[in-house]
């Protein structure tokens, strides 16, 4: 109950005192009330009252993130993730301390018996609300600073062989199946971007097109020769004058949605006895031969869309023959 009294005081002079003089200040009231006792009363400190509500304050993080162009599925991630933490805890976030927020991950863990980086992705997001707190000046400081990544198992995650990617182009029945697989594997767009192109996005003289990414960032991607004749033979063969890229296959031939190529790699792959077919993992199996082949992971962080290329490093699982091949050739 002092620390909660402390650290009113102190919230309450943030727009009065920099940072030199809250650290004086801090230690005038820690050494002002060692010998005090201070008593709850009615779950608040009497005389005292929150300038703003937890909700008030979810909401406003939540507007700043909106304002960054943070995409709407990572804006209803962010929302969702805080107001869990307002379920666990009638504690004001102003109030709460690093280890309410260790006790609250270890909870959540065990609830709902979570792998470690769903845990960790909680542990980023109320990184990122609790530092905006703190640069906004809501709170002194942010309680998560001292609460450090969580370690994770590494996972070799799978790529798509040559022989699996030929039969799954044999095994397609239509031409906007092929073309679609055709267009994930040669150029790494994620599905969302696939599903937003429109015809006239595609430059077929040159064998490219700009998509919108995550943030609604712009950015070319290339595809192959034979992706570009499958999409024409696609384009040709359609009746409708929808100008979306890819449609259903029946009328009234509305846009193609991410769960309908979704669905439609997963049949295909039960088809064929070939469990976990779907989209991102053609984005993965690019980025992997990409490196593997000696692109510079700089030009692969851009083929993909990546701002940090720590992004680049986890999509791209790096091939163990040619590790052996490397082993052989200089150290051997």
């Amino acid at each position: 109950m002092k620390t909660e009294l402390i650290r009113e005081i102190e919230q309450s002079m943030l727009n009065y005192l920099d940072n030199a003089q809250l650290e004086i200040l801090h230690k005038v009231l820690l050494r002002a009330t060692e010998n005090l006792k201070v008593i709850k009363n009615d779950d608040k400190l009497e005389g005292i009252e929150q300038q703003y509500s937890n909700e008030e304050l979810i909401s406003k993080f939540i507007n700043a993130k909106q304002i960054e162009g943070c995409s709407d599925k990572t804006i209803k991630y962010y929302k969702s993730t805080l107001l869990n933490l307002l379920k666990f805890t009638l504690i004001h976030i102003n109030h709460l301390t690093t280890d309410d927020l260790r006790e609250y991950l270890s909870e959540y863990q065990k609830i709902n018996n979570c792998s470690k980086t769903n845990v960790d992705n909680i542990r980023r997001i109320l990184s990122s609300f609790f530092s905006w707190l703190e640069e906004e000046n809501y709170i002194l400081k942010s309680p998560m600073k001292r609460i450090k990544k969580i370690k994770t198992d590494k996972v070799i995650k799978e790529t798509y062989s040559d022989e699996v990617l030929e039969m799954l182009r044999d095994s397609t029945n239509t031409l906007r199946d092929l073309a679609i697989i055709d267009l994930l594997s040669s150029t790494g767009m994620r599905v969302g971007e696939l599903v937003k192109l429109n015809i006239v996005d595609i430059d077929f003289e040159n064998r490219e097109c700009v998509v919108f990414g995550k943030g609604n960032k712009e950015r070319p991607v290339y595809f192959d020769a034979r992706t570009k004749i499958h999409l024409k033979n696609y384009l040709e063969s359609r009746e409708d004058d929808n100008p979306a890229l890819f449609v259903s296959l029946n009328k009234p031939y509305n846009r193609l949605k991410i769960s309908g190529v979704e669905i439609r790699l997963r049949e295909l792959g039960r088809s064929l006895g070939i469990t976990r077919v779907y989209p991102h993992k053609f984005r993965r199996t690019l980025a992997t031969r990409a490196i593997d082949k000696g692109m510079p992971i700089e030009q692969v962080q851009s083929l993909l869309g990546h701002s940090q290329i720590d992004t680049t490093m986890k999509y791209a699982m790096v091939n163990q023959n040619n590790v052996k091949i490397s082993h052989k050739k200089y150290i051997s």
